[in-house]
């Protein structure tokens, strides 16, 4: 293998009057391991030397003088020289030429020589300079391969940011921390977002500030780590600094045109107070590093006003009757005599109308514009909030190394807690709906979702030599937790019974992950060869806990719970049965309860090998055997070609799978969705082992699995401080897992439709009443329904130009063109097939969350202009184009191409303090909006798509951030 060999300027500055003494000691990496050519000067003069094979050095100087150490691609230090032994701890600096962990198990390896493409991003500079506080929304501008939104009315999704690599799905990216596998959420995505019947990785759950660097492999890896590895993987590394604490205060809010339901102003408020600190442990290099941060999240709405109806003349009888003191409960009752009496009261015209039957032909007339003037109400009122939920949080994160010897024998660990409370709001429940309880909430109501996050995680290993051979034995466990609180609401079945406070349950999900990782690198055979293998064992845990029972039950009209396809709800006035559960997320109910696990097995074995000093190979090989559904044996070949000193050719062909998750497994329940026209839907899904998926033929879920291929290239022009990477790939996934559409019983012929009532027999009769026990109107499920291909090229420049001593101007421009598309056939049963439902099985907006629901197109052009006091940052990203996904082809509107332009300056007004000034979308930029003729405003709530997510509808942000640093 090449050696690499690094020159780097020291300085020393002596002291005067102390005597000069034999100076030894090492300059090591942040993991212990020797520098060799690291170059030792006295500050301020030419004396100097320069580190051996073992990284050791040898100076004369003086007690007092300084000493400034630097290594290419490690920060330089200084240090002042207070003993005759030293051990010097270098961090590595971000740069193309960085030693990466990710993508190859060769400890020497690079990124620009890597044989796949592989992305390093420095988290210490973006976190001086970036608006972006939260890790997903860091990613979003600063990676142009990923991509994450927040969400709007999407239950618990409003909560967890959905995110993907290459446009393919949430659950299709693994994410490593410190290279160890990371677990996943608990929440699966069933609602209208990207990303829907997927289950990611919270990486907001991690603080930014216990991050060191990002690397971010863009290529399939599954041969080499595993499941979920399809699109690539993330790997983050934790902070390893000692005797330097690090605290950042950020606050800023949206300040834009739409703010406040489109009225102006400020809103969106939020606050994020950071903190970082290491300790030495040990003589040895040894270290432990705290990180932390808290913030606070405040909503924001860009609902200008509904539209549609509110009121209809029963909501006009019921304010007459409960301002002459009347329980409006009463009116409900079959006696129709108080309901004429102020009917007549309030002038309506009741046209000789009686009985209930002719009352309520007249009473359901709209009467919204006299009731807004009677009340003293705007349609404003009656709005949602579409935009942002609210959050509150805290992380921790500890990292923590141990040498036990001198002969790179190292305990590890590193552990994460996070707490997290978010408030987000659904469909505005109109008082002229059936799911009103006027009674109770005259004016209608906004329900609330109110989810309690919690994560936690531990991982312990050692690591060290057997013979010539590296080992590292480690476990990781981490798990996650979803709970649900609904306020504000109200079990309309249970009517004056009804509380208006639930606890709806929720889930969770734990993973044991036990890895032994063996590996040796022979620099004498070729030019370098690397052997590794190693086994993982891993155990998954997921659990549905039940909610209280109003939370999920639906009631008859005397208060008994229905447990019988022949008991009734209780009705409204017009004779609609009222929902049973808590509006806006029915809580999950016993029958939905489970915990479910499992297990996997694997073993892999690793080599790459350079065969001379152009030419390396490698070949990966995993074995992994899951005890729910089998087996499966996948290959990775790389290459990649030096043709001279600044050109690399490299690509690489793998398989890949993914194995269904035991949340897409197991996860049942029924919850509230909307359809394309704001109408509100119980949905109930049921996992494929179900009765109801019997009946319509929904087969079990198999693993997807995937093939790709990518081919790129790097290059470095010296002369002009520029590196250039670009990479193509395609990548062919079959048997994807997808959420189907909404599947309804169907009536015998000649009912449901004529004002004939519907009637079931058979098959369907038995999946009605299925649904019915669920509360539930239709059913959906998690299925392998497709096969689809994903191709792109992803292009990386890195230019840097240094204006003097004093100014660096560093630039990155990024872009990544991507494609996703359905091949072939929908995987459907006969049965599906025969009933003419394979439409529902993959509907067409599923077909649109998959490709052209995010941009395909994302291009990020940063400058970074840096001196001595002065920090400027000046960022443009250029989002593609996106399309609504609906149902209906005709209503899928395109929203436009847009650019989103960031701003900061900082000022070093000391070497410890920092202040920088902002503004993320400087321009006040938004998507496109809904046009009224594609049918999507859904009566004034949606001016933006909720559906197509580019770079989300919050408008300016500006911010302040204080940075403190103590060394």
């Amino acid at each position: 293998m090449k050696k690499h060999v690094f020159f780097v300027l020291f300085f020393l500055l002596g002291v005067v009057g102390l005597a000069s003494a034999q100076i030894t000691g090492t300059v090591l990496d942040e993991d212990g391991t020797p520098l060799p050519g690291a170059s030792i000067v006295k500050k301020g003069t030419s004396i100097g030397t320069t580190t051996d094979f073992d990284g050791n050095f040898s100076i004369e100087v003086s007690m007092g003088d300084i000493l400034v150490v630097s290594y290419i691609g490690y920060a330089t230090q200084e240090v002042t020289v207070n003993s005759t032994k030293m051990n010097i701890r270098l961090s590595a600096g971000v740069a193309l030429t960085e030693v990466v962990i990710i993508g190859s198990r060769n400890p020497n390896r690079t990124a620009t020589e890597s044989t796949v493409p592989v992305d390093v991003i420095d988290m210490k500079e973006l976190n001086n300079v970036a608006p972006q506080v939260n890790l997903n929304q860091i990613l979003n501008y600063v990676a142009p391969s990923f991509t994450s939104n927040t969400q709007t009315i999407s239950d618990g999704t409003d909560h967890i940011d959905p995110a993907s690599l290459r446009g393919l799905g949430p659950d299709q990216v693994l994410v490593l921390i410190n290279g160890k596998r990371r677990h996943t959420s608990s929440l699966i995505n069933v609602n209208g977002t990207f990303g829907r019947g997927s289950v990611g990785t919270d990486l907001n759950a991690i603080p930014a500030a216990a991050i060191q660097r990002i690397e971010v492999l863009r290529d399939g890896a599954a041969a080499q780590y595993g499941s979920d590895a399809i699109a690539g993987v993330i790997n983050i590394i934790l902070n390893k600094s000692v005797n330097e604490l690090t605290t950042t205060v950020t606050t800023g809010a949206h300040f834009t045109k739409n703010a406040n339901d489109q009225t102006g102003g400020v809103d969106g408020e939020s606050t994020n107070v950071a903190a970082s600190y290491g300790i030495p442990v040990g003589d040895n290099g040894g270290f432990i590093n705290f990180s932390g941060d808290f913030d606070v999240r405040k909503e924001y709405s860009r609902m200008k006003e509904w539209e549609d109806d509110i009121f209809n003349l029963y909501n006009t009888v019921e304010r007459v009757a409960s301002a002459d003191g009347y329980d409006v409960f009463k009116l409900l009752d079959d006696d129709v005599n108080d309901v004429i009496q102020y009917a007549d009261q309030a002038g309506i015209d009741r046209n000789g109308a009686t009985t209930k039957e002719d009352l309520r032909t007249i009473l359901q007339a709209d009467a919204t514009a006299a009731e807004l003037a009677a009340r003293g109400l705007q349609r404003s009122d009656f709005n949602m909030r579409v935009g942002q939920s609210s959050l509150r949080g805290g992380r921790f994160f500890a990292n923590f190394s141990m040498p036990l010897d001198d002969k790179g024998t190292e305990m590890y660990s590193f552990a994460g807690i996070s707490s997290r409370t978010g408030n987000s709001a659904g469909f505005y429940r109109l008082p002229n709906q059936s799911r009103t309880f006027t009674p109770a909430y005259p004016n209608g109501f906004l329900p609330e979702i109110n989810s309690h996050i919690k994560d936690q995680s531990l991982s312990l290993g050692i690591k060290g030599m057997i013979g010539d051979w590296n080992v590292d034995l480690s476990n990781t466990y981490g798990k996650n937790s979803f709970l649900y609180t609904i306020g504000n609401t109200f079990n309309a079945s249970m009517q004056n019974a009804s509380p208006t406070l639930f606890d709806a349950g929720g889930f969770s999900f734990s993973q044991n992950t036990s890895n032994l990782d063996i590996n040796q690198f022979f620099d004498e055979a070729m030019s370098g060869l690397n052997i590794a293998f190693g086994a993982e064992y891993r155990v998954e845990n997921y659990d549905i806990i039940a909610g209280e029972e109003p939370s999920y039950s639906q009631y008859t009209a005397d208060g008994q719970r229905i447990t019988l396809a022949s008991q009734q709800p209780s009705k409204d006035f017009f004779g609609n049965s009222r929902p049973g559960g808590s509006q806006v997320f029915p809580g999950f109910a016993p029958a939905n309860e489970l915990s479910r696990g499992r297990s996997s097995v694997a073993g892999y074995f690793d080599v790459e090998a350079d065969f001379s000093e152009a030419f390396l190979a490698s070949f990966a090989t995993r074995y992994e055997n899951y005890s729910d559904f089998g087996s499966t044996l996948n290959f990775k070949l790389s290459g990649r070609y030096k043709a001279n000193d600044n050109l690399n050719i490299r690509g690489a062909l793998n398989t890949g799978f993914r194995a269904p998750s035991l949340h897409q497994i197991n996860f049942n329940s029924t919850s509230t969705i909307f359809d394309n026209e704001g109408n509100p839907q119980e949905v109930g899904t049921f996992a494929n082992n179900s009765r109801a998926a019997k009946l319509l033929g929904i087969p079990q879920l198999r693993e997807e699995t995937s093939q790709s291929i990518s081919l790129g290239l790097t290059a470095k022009i010296p002369d002009a401080n520029l590196t250039i990477t670009v990479d193509g790939y395609f990548v062919a996934i079959d048997d994807r897992v997808v959420y189907t559409g909404q599947f309804a019983p169907t009536p015998d012929a000649g009912t449901g439709s004529g004002g004939v009532p519907a009637v079931y027999s058979g098959a369907q009769l038995e999946l009605f009443n299925l649904l019915r026990q669920a509360n539930a109107t239709a059913a959906s499920f998690f299925a392998n329904a497709i096969d689809t291909e994903s191709k792109g090229i992803d292009l990386v420049l890195t230019h840097d130009y240094f204006f003097g001593d004093q100014w660096r101007l560093k630039s990155d421009l990024a872009g990544t063109f991507s494609k996703t598309k359905q091949v072939g056939s929908i995987n459907a049963s006969k049965i599906l097939s025969d009933a003419g439902l394979v439409g529902t099985y993959f509907p067409e907006d599923s077909r649109v969350y998959l490709e052209e629901a995010v941009p395909r197109t994302k291009i990020n052009l940063s400058n970074s202009l840096t001196s001595d006091k002065f920090i400027f940052f000046l960022r443009n990203v250029y989002f593609g184009e996106v399309t609504e996904a609906t149902t209906t082809v005709a209503n899928q509107q395109v929203f436009g191409t847009k650019v989103v332009t960031d701003l900061s300056v900082g000022y070093k007004a000391t070497d410890a303090l920092t202040l920088t000034l902002g503004a993320n979308n400087l321009f006040d930029i938004y998507p496109d909006r809904a046009e009224d003729q594609f049918g999507n405003r859904s009566g004034g709530r949606f001016d933006w798509s909720r559906r197509a997510q580019q770079f989300g509808i919050g408008g300016r942000y500006l911010f302040a951030r204080l940075s403190f640093t103590l060394k």
